[in-house]
């Protein structure tokens, strides 16, 4: 504990020395934390310990506050361990991440009126109806500094953010370069200027060249690790992970109303041993779920891939509703380290965590690579994963942003015949972002891919998927 205070007290003190000359600002950022309730007490003893220096500390988190721990996306209140956490903790405001519509309208209504933070996103458009309490942006005054903080929400290939359609029915969105300039009066009213987005480290680098007058971005989505920030166009970048393996402690020397200097230092969550009591009690209340712990299965060896748990995926699928294949989303597997032993439920909800149903739809070999290719070109050129069937991938060069050349095969070896009809199974999400033509569009059963995956589990015992994968790639 000594050894924690020191730290975190050399850390501040490093910071006031770098300031020594003007007025400061120190903003502490989190991304992509989805969800991780366990570090919630780390991290709030690392807040306490830097407000207890500097009481003016801004908390800022950049979204995908949710998604990825059942103990916490099963809640209800939906999300409310998160929420509780992040106001005892006393978290300044949000940017609103993809995952956080995953609770549909309804469901991001309830967290934003939880809430005792701010949301923040001007490129999106909310009917007073929907209950979804967000603003643009926010002026905090720190110590008679006025900073601005203007969010930005994902806006994906459909033009929606990167969730199902069906959970943003109703809400509207524009691009960030569109709306970004409406609100460039704000820089002019404000000492430091943050652009508190959701949309990707490469987008950011974008957008600091076509809005050079921020003086910070702290960004996520793209789960990029940086060490410190890095600066482009003059806007100093931050992000780190997901998941909280860090979290930043930026700061801002300000002079007769300009930024004059800024730096951004790392904070890791694993190298303290302290964390606050009371968070800690609350994470304890919340996990209170022996549900959860019951064992379904067992890993025969460890798994170090996502390829490999998205194909164990794809079996229980495919077996448990007699499809002759099945597809998923690269992203749609939430983590690709599996050690050997028992699985539990929350490990398949982990794994699994969206609360997506199964789609099943009689389609054409045709269908089902154009099927595969809209999927890949959706999630950010990465190759869906499947079972019942393996691809070959050409690319046309190693960035693998174009295919060149798609061939599938049966579970035969032998190519799949593009006219013949095949069972295909795929969960709603994917279903809905693969907006390749296609005669049948599916039915939609209630049951969670999820829970078809601890059905399976039960059956079949013991499971050993290390090394598989179902496609090849070349260029």
């Amino acid at each position: 504990m000594k050894k924690f205070f020191l730290s975190i007290i050399t850390l501040i003190i490093v910071s006031f020395l770098f300031v020594a000359r003007g007025e400061t600002v120190r903003i502490l950022s989190t991304n992509d934390m989805h969800a991780a309730i366990e570090k919630m007490p780390k991290l709030a003893a690392i807040v306490d310990s830097l407000r207890a220096i500097d009481p003016g500390l801004l908390v800022l988190s950049a979204g995908d506050n949710r998604t990825g721990n059942p103990y916490n996306d099963l809640y209800e209140p939906v999300s409310y361990p998160m929420i509780a956490l992040m106001n005892f903790i006393g978290f300044d405001a949000s940017a609103l991440g993809n995952h956080e519509y995953d609770s549909k309208i309804d469901g991001l209504a309830s967290m934003t009126a939880l809430s005792n933070f701010r949301y923040l996103a001007a490129n999106i458009t909310c009917p007073p109806e929907s209950g979804i309490k967000v603003r643009p942006y926010e002026i905090f005054d720190v110590n008679g500094i006025m900073v601005g903080v203007l969010g930005i929400t994902q806006v994906g290939g459909l033009g929606i953010p990167d969730t199902h359609p069906d959970n943003v029915k109703g809400l509207s969105f524009q691009m960030p370069e569109e709306v970004i300039p409406k609100y460039k009066w704000l820089i002019d009213q404000c000492d430091v200027n943050v652009l508190l987005t959701h949309v990707g480290f490469e987008n950011d680098v974008e957008l600091s060249k076509h809005f050079p007058y921020y003086d910070l971005i702290v960004s996520s989505h793209s789960h990029t690790q940086l060490e410190g920030g890095e600066t482009h166009n003059g806007v100093l970048i931050t992000q780190n992970g997901y998941q909280l393996p860090r979290v930043t402690l930026t700061t801002l020397e300000v002079e007769n109303g300009k930024v004059v200097n800024k730096k951004a230092e790392n904070i890791f969550l694993d190298r303290f041993s302290d964390h606050n009591e009371v968070a800690d009690a609350l994470v304890k209340h919340f996990k209170s779920s022996p549900e959860m712990e019951r064992v379904v299965g067992n890993m025969a060896t460890g798994i170090t891939t996502y390829d490999a748990l998205g194909v164990m995926m794809c079996d229980a699928w495919r077996e448990e509703l007699g499809c002759d294949i099945a597809i998923e989303n690269y992203g749609g597997v939430r983590y690709d380290v599996f050690p050997s032993g028992p699985i539990t439920v929350k490990d398949i909800l982990n794994l699994d965590p969206f609360m997506n149903t199964a789609v099943v739809m009689n389609i054409t070999g045709k269908e089902l690579s154009d099927m595969l290719i809209a999927c890949y070109k959706y999630d950010r050129n990465r190759f869906p994963i499947t079972s019942g069937c393996t691809a070959v991938v050409t690319y046309t060069d190693s960035s693998k942003s174009q295919i060149k050349k798609l061939e599938l095969y049966g579970s035969d070896g032998k190519k799949l015949d593009m006219k013949k009809k095949y069972k295909v199974m795929a969960n709603n999400y994917v279903a809905s972002i693969a907006d390749s033509p296609r005669q049948d569009q599916g039915e939609s059963g209630t049951a969670t891919t999820a829970s078809i995956i601890i059905d399976w589990l039960e059956k079949v015992g013991t499971v050993d998927y290390s090394g598989r994968t179902s496609f090849t790639e070349k260029w």
